[in-house]
């Protein structure tokens, strides 16, 4: 039942990000989301650049830690979130200083990507602990904030700085109410924390979040690029935009799901125990990972456009639907590979093998979309191609799991597939009336639910 809860406080949190999407798009003009939106995305690449090395340090140190070894690291930890924020300000006073952006966009943008970098932060050492249903309560409230933050800063005024402002009034709040149930963040001290432990994190995290830096630019550079080309003020660039914004959350927000509930006991075992119980925790990880993303690729292929017909602006709809299936299919194999064939590489903390993959991920797509942008091809062909050089990497980068030896279920693998093929194809079935959109809905509903229910997903 909490392996439950936190599975659905992250679709709640995905369901959320979405609507939220949606909400924006009708509440901002065409140029005021793609402000929003650019900025968002900048903001979340600045967190990862800041700040994700501490968190997979904390994950990968802290799950199999004991007592005063527990908050001698959580210590340090929080030291080294303090010296990356000082970093971050020196970095975002140069880009005032330059005058490229404007300077109220750069400073929200700063204050959101320290909210949500400490927020994370102490949420994770929340779940390592084991309160795994307290940390899950508290990411459902984080995402109700900063879609009522968000929203009402757009009703009000209109603009990207305003619902930028909700955002970071969300994050806030989900901060506060995080030091309310559990007091880390308050009570950590300086003294405590080690120059030892400082090295470690830095020799595995920073390597290990300089690869999700660079997974993190692939969408980006294709965002700008298309971007650039067709125009801020475009339909083709809203349309792309909002498709890009909806279609990454559910797939990271899904694993990142998997991961919170998994990834400790897998670290545990690896550690503290031996390789075959190592082998059947990430054996579980990976079942569940590969056959609920699979399932998730379905129905978004299935029904994105029936959603698009209720809630998309009609005049992105055209250039909205045109790209999402290439889209979803790109993240798929993107979180696949920045997340579950990394598993491995962590739990041996081969961080610089990540690194490798990466800048290959990265190099393969550029050449890619690059070449497609000099034909003149659309944002379709362009995601098309990224999404097959990204699986041209995949294909080079799975040794250490082959080797390591733990692999999904063939059979419960296949039938995921099956079953996602089945849910893709109703999207050439009519949707109205609305008994027909229903009725794809419930067998899509008793798929997902008899895959899950036979192979026992949410095992205890």
């Amino acid at each position: 039942m909490i392996r439950l809860l936190a599975l659905g406080s992250y679709f709640y949190q995905s369901l959320v990000a979405i609507l939220l999407i949606l909400l924006l798009s009708h509440l901002l003009e065409a140029a005021h989301y793609t402000t929003y939106s650019l900025t968002m995305a900048v903001s979340q690449f600045a967190t990862v650049v800041a700040f994700e090395w501490i968190q997979l340090a904390g994950q990968r140190f802290l799950a199999s830690s004991h007592g005063d070894e527990t908050k001698r690291l959580q210590s340090s930890l929080f030291l080294a979130l303090a010296l990356s924020a000082a970093a971050l300000a020196a970095t975002a006073a140069l880009a005032a200083a330059a005058g490229l952006v404007s300077l109220s966009l750069i400073g929200v943008g700063f204050a959101i990507t320290i909210m949500q970098g400490t927020t994370d932060l102490h949420y994770t050492m929340i779940r390592v602990s084991g309160k795994l249903s307290w940390v899950s309560i508290l990411l459902i409230c984080r995402a109700t904030f900063l879609l009522a933050g968000a929203a009402i800063g757009a009703r009000l005024y209109g603009t990207a700085e305003a619902a930028l402002l909700g955002i970071l009034a969300g994050q806030g709040l989900g901060l506060v109410l995080g030091s309310i149930l559990d007091r880390t963040l308050l009570t950590w001290s300086p003294r405590l924390a080690t120059q030892a432990d400082l090295s470690a994190f830095a020799r595995y995290g920073m390597l290990a979040s300089g690869a999700s830096v660079v997974h993190l630019s692939v969408p980006i550079l294709i965002r700008f690029l298309i971007v650039g080309r067709f125009g801020v003020s475009s339909s083709a660039s809203a349309g792309f935009s909002m498709a890009i914004d909806l279609l990454q959350r559910p797939f990271s927000v899904l694993l990142s799901a998997i991961h919170t509930i998994s990834y400790p006991d897998v670290v545990a075992r690896f550690d503290n125990d031996t390789r075959k119980a190592a082998q059947a925790a990430a054996t579980g990880l990976f079942d569940l990972a590969v056959c609920s993303t699979a399932l998730m690729l379905g129905g978004l292929i299935a029904f994105i456009p029936d959603a698009a017909r209720f809630f998309v602006p009609p005049a992105l709809i055209a250039s909205f639907l045109a790209v999402t299936p290439t889209v979803a299919l790109f993240y798929f194999l993107h979180t696949h590979l920045q997340a579950t064939l990394a598993l491995v590489p962590h739990l041996e903390k081969a961080a610089l093998r990540l690194i490798v993959i990466a800048a290959g991920q990265l190099a393969v797509v550029s050449i890619f979309v690059l070449a497609s942008t000099a034909a003149g091809l659309g944002p379709t062909a362009a995601i098309a191609l990224a999404g097959l050089a990204t699986a041209l990497v995949i294909a080079c980068s799975i040794g250490p799991t082959i080797r390591f030896g733990a692999y999904p279920s063939r059979a419960l693998a296949l039938s995921s597939v099956l079953g996602a093929a089945i849910i893709a194809a109703s999207v050439a079935l009519p949707s109205e009336p609305l008994l027909w959109l229903l009725a794809k809905i419930s067998v899509a509903a008793l798929i997902t639910i008899a895959i899950a229910w036979v192979g026992d997903l949410l095992k205890t």
